[in-house]
């Protein structure tokens, strides 16, 4: 107590550090003689208590407005400063959420609302790449001429009941092609790189910031506790704590070994079972798009690609939302297996194996649609086959980013609109169930005579795992909008506007629907950093092949320099793009189709006998040409120019990133000033406190008739 300046012992500390404190002593107290019978914890988990939590400050609500009779407590003021959703377009009272919750979950709104904010000019960009692809739409001639190229017959997608069709069919897919795939795309992929770093850099400056006013800075975590299950495990095996000196439960090493490669095949088998999952939507899609092609509605039939797509994202979706609930149980078995030592090692191995799961769920159709759709599908007369039966599926005639688009659009929105309902809906819906048992139990007059306590009890606890669903859910929306960004450059509009609803959503559900979690303190938000970073890498790499494998931007591009009617004049304009659709089609002698894969149509509806020839999208030599299909050199053209155009663009955008990553100081120069001058200030006030103290003594020496020589002044 002498080290701090009170005026009043009830104030001092806040609700959020006194509740701290109490469980720290109820941690450590001992309930029954014997050597681990200590703790509240071993009371909870062996059924002794029921709960245990802080309590809440009264009500949230109040008769009284706010603005002429003040708040009732704090919970009041937060709800009607934070948690309203009247307030959504203001600052959050980071402040106050600290002295409510504690800093943990303070810093989670911190991380959330500067996520957020640097999401606006993210999104502005975004579209103001998709407005660009709007205004361009009509002078964009590669979707001109896809759509006057009525004399094209393209060769049948699928086998069988799929019919030969015009290119100008596919007119519309064309043009919604252009809106996500024009010149901006590549400015917006590299802007998004750099924005990941610029936006992580700008975090730790923030974090700085709050870790200093929220006096963070010199705190360290206290020698964490060994988990019960772990000392229950090894408490044969003791060895002496280096830093305690006590002795302690000790896991042997090759005991730890061996538990951690058996959680890692677990890993490993758990991401064979998403590959089994794609590989199934695979199937499906190469069988459903013959289905739809011989469907008897008209609308399912002209469209069956875009119908097989979109029924394919929506049974993903499901599956993915199934193995999420299967993963979370695998995961918590692998990492109980493993055996971690501490609360916070248990923490981390967790979250790192349920962010694996979940990413590889998550992403691995998009990965497959991205860089694996109609790339190994062969060409007609020749196509390659799942398992010698299926034939591969193909991209539609206006290239694959439709079906990225689709993919990214689809998951993105129902994923999200699926979280927020769990947050909210599920929680309001339990809470509501309770209270209408309450009233027919003991009457709404006994009801509101609850005391706190009790009040409490029947909201719902915060999930097991903290704010691990919270990071989660933000870190995989990161995800989507970086890695993914130049197939769909909408994304971070999509994860603004729902985050805008998420802050406030989150805020309503910790005042209002759950328990007061117990306060806790942190300097930063732990080992999802480190997880940002690695997106942030990952989203150069696949931007790169992104705009490299599945636009066609190369292609374009060497057109345009190469083949077109500008070639060697060092321009790349629409006019040189005159003649681009017809350069990317290769023919096909139709004599030459498998029989399996023959169409029951003739082609004759086209121009009234069969067709002879039809055209596919590949770089290729004619029929007749002396080695019939094989490649030509414009595709080792475009090749060459795709790997060269991953090179630079990964060397390129890393440089930047690193360049950025070492201009922009961790600590901004006013913090480090501030920091400086506190230290001075400390220094000045020992000396003085020391010069007072021995001019003290040097008096009571004088005054007793003492003195030294060679006294210190």
């Amino acid at each position: 107590l002498y080290s701090f300046i009170i005026h009043n012992k009830d104030t001092f500390f806040n609700n959020a550090t006194r509740s701290r404190i109490v469980h720290h002593i109820l941690q450590r107290v001992k309930y029954e003689e014997g050597k681990n019978k200590i703790g509240l914890n071993r009371l909870l988990s062996n059924g002794s208590y029921e709960a245990a939590f802080p309590l809440h400050e009264g009500s949230y609500r109040s008769k009284n407005s706010i603005r002429t009779h003040g708040a009732e407590n704090h919970r009041h003021l937060l709800y009607e400063c934070w948690a309203s959703w009247g307030v959504w377009y203001k600052y959050q009272p980071l402040d106050l959420v600290r002295r409510y919750f504690g800093e943990k979950i303070g810093l989670y709104f911190a991380w959330l609302g500067w996520y957020t904010g640097m999401l606006f000019p993210a999104a502005f960009i975004g579209l103001f790449v998709f407005l660009y692809g709007v205004t361009t739409l009509n002078h964009c001639q590669v979707s001109k001429e896809v759509c006057q190229a009525t004399d094209i017959i393209m060769c049948p997608i699928c086998d069988k009941y799929c019919p030969f069709m015009r290119l100008s069919d596919s007119c519309v897919y064309a043009k919604v092609t252009h809106l996500f795939d024009n010149g901006a795309t590549v400015f917006f992929a590299v802007f998004m790189a750099v924005w990941a770093t610029v936006f992580l850099e700008f975090w730790k400056r923030r974090r700085a910031v709050i870790a200093y006013d929220w006096d963070l800075i010199d705190w360290e975590e206290e020698e964490e506790e060994i988990r019960p299950q772990f000392e229950a495990k090894y408490s044969k095996k003791e060895r002496m704590n280096p830093i305690s000196g006590k002795p302690e439960p000790y896991q042997a090493f090759a005991d730890k070994c061996s538990r951690l490669i058996v959680s890692a095949s677990g890993i490993f088998f758990m991401i064979c079972v998403v590959i089994a999952a794609v590989f199934g939507i695979v199937i499906y899609r190469v069988v459903t798009v013959s289905t739809f092609a011989a469907f008897k509605w008209a609308l399912i039939r002209n469209n069956s690609q875009v119908a097989t797509t979109g029924t394919a994202v929506c049974i993903n979706f499901c599956i993915i939302m199934l193995l999420n609930v299967l993963y979370e149980k695998v995961a918590l078995f692998l990492t109980n297996l493993e055996q971690p030592r501490t609360e916070s090692e248990w923490e981390n191995s967790f979250t790192l194996k349920m962010f694996l799961f979940q990413f590889v769920n998550l992403n691995s159709s998009t990965f497959y649609i991205a860089f694996f759709l109609g790339r190994f599908t062969g060409h007609p007369g020749a196509y390659l086959r799942l398992i010698n039966r299926w034939r591969l599926e193909e991209c539609h005639p206006s290239g694959c980013l439709i079906d990225l688009c689709m993919q990214m659009g689809i998951i993105m929105v129902l994923k999200q609109t699926w979280n927020n309902f769990m947050e909210l809906g599920y929680p309001l819906i339990q809470n509501w169930w309770t209270r209408r048992k309450l009233r027919q139990e003991y009457g709404t007059q006994r009801k509101t005579s609850f005391p706190q306590w009790e009040k409490d009890y029947n909201l719902q606890p915060m999930n097991a795992y903290g704010l691990f669903d919270e990071y989660l859910e933000m870190i995989l929306q990161f995800g989507f909008t970086t890695i993914f960004v130049a197939a769909f450059p909408l994304a971070p509009l999509l994860a603004l506007l729902n985050n805008i609803i998420e802050i406030r959503l989150d805020a309503y559900k910790f005042v209002t629907q759950w328990r007061r979690p117990l306060a806790s303190r942190a300097k930063d938000i732990g080992i999802w950093y480190g997880i940002l970073e690695g997106i942030g890498i990952l989203s150069v790499i696949t931007n790169a092949f992104v705009i490299a494998v599945t636009s066609d931007f190369i292609p374009r591009l060497v057109y345009a320099y190469k083949y077109g009617p500008c070639a060697g004049q060092g321009e790349a304009g629409q006019k040189c793009m005159v003649g681009y659709v017809n350069a990317s089609l290769s023919v096909f002698l139709v004599s030459d189709f498998e029989n399996r894969s023959e169409p029951t149509s003739n082609g004759s509806e086209f121009s009234g006998s069969p067709l002879k020839y039809c055209r596919y999208r590949d770089y290729r030599d004619p029929p007749h040409s002396p080695v019939p299909y094989g490649y030509t050199l414009q595709f080792w053209h475009v090749l060459a120019a795709r790997l060269a155009f991953i090179i630079v663009f990964e060397h390129l955008v890393f440089c930047i990133k690193h360049l950025i990553s070492y201009l922009i100081p961790d600590l901004p120069k006013d913090l480090r000033d501030r920091m400086r001058r506190e230290k001075y200030l400390i220094q000045e006030m020992m000396y003085e406190a020391e010069l007072e103290r021995l001019q003290k003594e040097r008096k009571e020496r004088k005054k007793n008739g003492k003195s030294y020589h060679n006294e210190w002044p």
